[in-house]
């Protein structure tokens, strides 16, 4: 008999099903999207019950679209968005909505915990900041101002844990989501007694931490009658989101890396420890593979500044690629190639939103800079593309300092463009690796991470039959020289403004 892996990647904008053979094909994938309520400023949550009916539609949908019987399904794995707060009481019915990571409501919270432990500090227990965006802080919030739900609460959980929960009928997390409650010591991957002190909250809130190829259990009579998958599945927990990419990329042993490129993008490496920067550019998650970290730095405006410069500067790209029934990318990249690189002078500041890695600054703002009477079009277009990857590899810079990395595979729609993909090896000074499912990573991730959980694999280098590496970009020397002085400017060029963004903050407010 045949046996399939089926995961689910639980993403801010709807469940994305996936069914895989356990030789790495892809089988069938389906999405059953939902909604996110932005009602107050800062605030952003959504209905977990959104989510189980997500995962109840698509796994009856891609049994029934792959022609397979429910039986030959091996293992049910997961992926999912991080950094959230769900409340549940003892039965694990929701007692609110979920408070997801793009929250930012907690902000008096997480200067309660300042108040007690310096960011350093925190930085050197959890590899990360303290920040508003993750779970404790948003678990204090509900202390704080809905006492009730909040002594009613027996478990905070996130995406995942809740539908594994639905599954299966028992409470846990993993390492990975652990760190995004920001309250796991990536030390020694246990929960932080210091931190749950200075937050002060119930520690016995926090579910129970498991390696995320454990197996919960296996799916219950009732979950099965709502998923139609066969009673008894095996159930693994899988990890965030981000942290599946890292497997479904390949980066599952030190030095491997990778880059994810969308609306926002990363890089992340694979290491034996975690990675602590004196500066605190970049920050460390517990991997999904025992005994390994992912050191990574995010970017908030990465394909959002491409978009950005798209809609209000390539009109007439836009109305030629509807006319000729092209993309406008495709057309867009033709004109950055007449464009040399360095974009003859001109600079581009990515900070369109602010900047999380590696400036960690929220009055940070876009600009371009050396602009000239002889500049053109093509000029701001490539410069756009630079800005960003230059911003980038201030990352990398700081992942090489641990280890040593001559390769990089990409994923992500913003990794569709041979143009970019080229400047990313010439300003990494790395080769490209581009695999043919540029966007599938996440699920292959939480596939392969099911299929070690039930033992349809012996380890994590499975995932070698899920990439096909289509293309390799090769850096060239000459362009590298040109960037590494661009970039030496680049990085002088944010600080010589910093105070101006700061001025300017709120401007547009008092105009």
């Amino acid at each position: 008999m045949k046996r399939y892996i089926l995961a689910h990647d639980l993403g801010t904008s709807g469940n994305k099903a996936t069914l895989f053979s356990e030789d790495g094909e892809l089988i069938a994938s389906q999405i059953y999207a939902y909604d996110t309520d932005y009602f107050n400023v800062n605030w952003a949550e959504q209905d977990s019950m959104d989510w189980w009916r997500a995962v109840c539609e698509t796994s009856k949908g891609i049994i029934q679209a792959a022609g397979i019987k429910n039986t030959e399904i091996a293992v049910v794995s997961f992926s999912g968005q991080m950094m959230g707060c769900l409340c549940v009481d003892r039965q694990g019915s929701p007692l609110r909505k979920a408070i997801i990571w793009a929250d930012q409501r907690a902000q008096k919270q997480a200067a309660e915990i300042a108040e007690h432990i310096s960011m350093y500090d925190f930085y050197r227990i959890t590899g990360h900041r303290n920040s508003p965006s993750y779970g404790i802080q948003k678990l204090m919030w509900v202390r704080d101002n809905e006492p009730e739900i909040y002594e009613n609460t027996y478990k905070m959980l996130n995406a995942k844990d809740f539908i594994v929960f639905k599954l299966t009928g028992n409470f846990y997390t993993e390492y990975t989501d652990g760190t995004s409650c920001n309250c796991l010591d990536i030390n020694n991957l246990k929960w932080s007694e210091r931190i749950i002190e200075c937050a002060g909250i119930d520690g016995d809130k926090l579910p129970e931490l498991k390696p995320s190829t454990f197996v919960a259990g296996g799916v219950t009579e009732e979950a099965a009658k709502a998923t139609g998958l066969a009673a008894g599945t095996p159930v693994v927990l899988g990890g965030g989101d981000g942290l599946c990419a890292n497997v479904g990329a390949g980066s599952i042993s030190p030095g491997k890396t990778f880059s994810y490129v969308g609306s926002s993008a990363w890089i992340a490496t694979t290491s034996e420890k975690p990675l602590f920067d004196e500066q605190m550019r970049t920050i460390t998650w517990a991997h999904i593979v025992p005994g390994l970290y992912s050191p990574n730095g995010t970017m908030q405006s990465a394909g959002g500044s491409y978009s950005w410069i798209k809609n209000n500067i390539c009109l007439a790209e836009i109305e030629q690629a509807e006319a000729e029934g092209r993309d406008v990318y495709d057309i867009i990249n033709e004109k950055i190639e007449l464009s040399p690189p360095g974009a003859n002078g001109i600079i581009f500041l990515p900070y369109l939103l602010g900047e999380r890695a590696p400036r960690w600054n929220p009055d940070a703002k876009g600009a371009f800079i050396g602009i000239k009477m002889e500049n053109n079009r093509s000029d701001f277009l490539r410069s756009v593309l630079e800005g960003i990857t230059m911003n980038l590899s201030i990352v990398l810079d700081v992942l090489r300092q641990q280890v040593d990395v001559e390769e990089i595979l990409v994923i992500g729609g913003g990794a569709k463009g041979a143009v970019w993909r080229q400047i990313m090896a010439d300003i990494y000074n790395a080769r490209i690796l581009v695999p043919r499912l540029l966007e599938e990573a996440t699920s292959m991730g939480a596939a392969v991470t099911g299929g070690v959980g039930a033992g349809l694999f012996k380890d994590f280098s499975a995932i070698e039959k899920f990439i096909d590496i289509e293309y390799v970009h090769m850096p060239r020397k000459e362009n590298f020289e040109v960037y590494t002085e661009m970039k030496r400017i680049f990085d002088s060029c944010y600080f010589a403004l910093k105070d101006v963004f700061k001025d300017m903050t709120g401007l547009s407010l008092k105009a």
